[in-house]
């Protein structure tokens, strides 16, 4: 069953969008040489909080373990779910890709972007601006009438012409009252495909792209997913509101 929100939920997505983009606006500031994933993950505790939100993350349970921070920290070869740590400290040339999902009023946001730490390789900087332009790929797909699928072939025609790997274990997914709910929104597929979209419908929308092949492991720590292959990953994430004209970008930041 996908949830359509009313009207009146719709505008507390709209707000929880907001204070999302706002907050992981004000924690990608702070990325530089020298800093730790646990001190962004401090600035994001009181980011939140400073703004009347709650993190979806923290103490987010799956089978027996707990998350223990307030967003996820994925540092280079890190697809998603990295924990933060002191020991994790950002060196010039890193990328960062830093997931940001907080309840404001009930309601939840949900936000990712990658990040450059100084000077990186070039194909790497290709690999996060394709994986950004997939997004934006999958969110112009996401028109009321279209399918599930056509978001999905939008995101993984990028991949393709680009010759990065797409990761098919983890997808995007709707949101709502929590922070996951249905439908499932592969990277990959084919459009015409999966459930039809419909006004009030509201999605994460998060392309996970790799410069090699798109097979995943995970640490011992049982949450921080990483390539098999050591090569590195990009991850970009918007909340998306289905509309009876174009799709509405809940997390856009405002200038």
């Amino acid at each position: 069953m996908i949830p359509i929100k009313s009207p009146a939920e719709i505008e507390k997505m709209r707000h929880a969008g907001a204070i999302s983009a706002i907050v992981l606006d004000e924690v990608c500031r702070h990325v530089a040489a020298g800093v730790s994933t646990a001190d962004l993950d401090d600035l994001t505790r009181d980011a939140m909080r400073r703004h009347g939100a709650e993190s979806t993350t923290l103490g987010f349970r799956s089978e027996k373990r707990i998350f223990p921070g307030h967003g996820c920290f994925s540092i280079n070869d890190e697809i998603v779910h990295g924990l933060p740590s002191k020991k994790k400290i950002l060196a010039e040339g890193d990328i960062i890709s830093i997931d940001l999902a907080m309840r404001v009023d009930g309601f939840v946001g949900d936000n990712t972007r990658t990040l450059t730490v100084g000077t990186v390789r070039a194909e790497v900087l290709h690999l996060i601006a394709v994986t950004q332009k997939a997004l934006e790929a999958g969110i112009n797909a996401a028109v009321s009438g279209n399918h599930v699928g056509h978001i999905s072939a939008a995101i993984q025609r990028l991949a393709d012409e680009n010759g990065f790997g797409v990761v098919r274990e983890l997808v995007g997914h709707g949101i709502g009252r929590e922070m996951h709910e249905e439908p499932a929104v592969p990277n990959y597929g084919i459009a015409g495909y999966g459930p039809e979209l419909r006004p009030g419908m509201t999605l994460a929308i998060e392309p996970m792209f790799t410069l090699g092949v798109p097979k995943i492991v995970v640490d011992p720590d049982g949450w921080t997913i990483r390539t098999a292959d050591g090569k590195w990953s990009a991850h970009c994430e918007h909340t998306v509101l289905i509309t009876d004209n174009l799709p509405e970008v809940l997390t856009l930041l405002k200038n």
